[in-house]
């Protein structure tokens, strides 16, 4: 299953997206606001504690939860990113869209523990 444009439109223009990964055993985890972009037809997000976020901990667990932004409200299932190349388009990403805040937020978002923990959402 793929994002239609009107969801990548709405969720790619959002400051944040919230986040409600599932638990190992299905219920649902904390719903954390998170920083979300778009390269191409992907939506990708980040831990900027890495693997030892605890919402990414319950995502990488699981694969699977919900997500809420820009009005779209989807279950998800998160595929972990690690091509070189897309890594550094989503560091681009988060520069250019969340570039006007202050670096102390912006930095760690493309830091290497970030980076680490990066997560495409797909449409389930």
């Amino acid at each position: 299953m793929a994002w239609n444009d009107e969801e990548l439109d709405r969720i790619g223009a959002a400051d944040e997206l919230r986040i409600t990964p599932e638990h190992a055993d299905g219920s649902p985890a904390r719903t954390t606001p998170i920083w979300v972009v778009q390269v191409g037809d992907d939506l990708y997000v980040r831990s900027y504690r890495g693997h030892a976020g605890k919402w990414f901990a319950a995502a990488e667990s699981s694969g699977r939860g919900h997500i809420e932004s820009g009005g779209v409200d989807k279950d998800v299932v998160f595929g972990a990113e690690t091509e070189p190349d897309v890594l550094g388009r989503i560091d681009a990403a988060y520069e250019d869209k969340y570039g006007r805040y202050s670096r102390a937020y912006v930095d760690p978002m493309v830091a290497p523990t970030a980076r680490g923990a990066t997560l495409r959402l797909v449409p389930r």
